[in-house]
């Protein structure tokens, strides 16, 4: 009750203000419409200075570095001439090589041959006929070897006209045995004792001298067969 005490005074004053500030405005506003219509309105009109806005000082100007000049791209290096494809390198013909080294060889044997063919002539018919006296000699000689062998041979009881024994004869020029070698057993110890004892008991033979000695004589074979010798 006391805030209402307070504030009614208060209240009804401002109310009292309000109507009466109304009521003047009203009153104006019809005065107002009357008069406009015998009075022209005055258009008054202002020249106002518009203040121009100060300029701002201009930003410093930024010093750009000068662009850095383009470079043209760098040109690849051409590409190189494709190779030309390896030619397969053709085998040598080996069989064909040798046929033809067989004929060069075969040709100069031919000229040689022509070269020497007087010489040759003479000289075959000289061999054919020391050749033909020396083989008379050699029959002359192996047929006393023979003979003296054949004289101390004395074939035992067990031996079979099927049965050989080889043997090599190594003769001294003197015609001295120098070495007896057993080349092929008869099969029968006896048998091949018997031909080897024949052999040393002659010990010494009457051979040639010279080339026909070392050609037919220092070492020859000699081949035991029962039924080619006598008791």
């Amino acid at each position: 009750m006391n805030v209402v005490r307070d504030y009614a005074l208060p209240l009804i004053l401002a109310v009292g203000l309000h109507a009466g500030v109304v009521g003047l405005l009203m009153q104006n506003w019809q005065g107002t419409t009357d008069s406009d219509e015998s009075v022209m309105p005055i258009l008054r009109v202002d020249i106002v200075e518009i203040a121009q806005p100060k300029s701002r000082p201009a930003p410093p100007k930024v010093e750009l570095p000068p662009p850095k000049p383009q470079t043209a791209p760098a040109k690849p290096p051409p590409k190189p001439p494709p190779k030309p494809a390896a030619q397969p390198v053709p085998q040598p013909d080996r069989e064909a090589e040798r046929r033809e080294r067989e004929q060069r060889e075969r040709e100069r044997r031919l000229r040689e041959l022509q070269e020497q063919s007087t010489n040759r002539v003479l000289d075959e018919e000289l061999y054919d006929l020391q050749e033909g006296a020396d083989q008379g000699e050699t029959m002359s000689y192996v047929a006393g070897i023979y003979s003296a062998i054949v004289a101390e041979w004395s074939r035992p009881p067990s031996a079979r006209n099927d049965m050989q024994a080889r043997f090599r004869v190594d003769l001294l020029p003197s015609g001295d045995l120098k070495s007896l070698t057993l080349l092929e057993s008869s099969g029968n110890a006896a048998f091949d004792r018997s031909a080897e004892a024949a052999v040393r008991k002659v010990r010494r033979f009457k051979v040639p001298s010279g080339k026909l000695f070392e050609d037919k004589f220092r070492r020859f074979t000699l081949l035991f067969k029962p039924e080619d010798l006598l008791r």
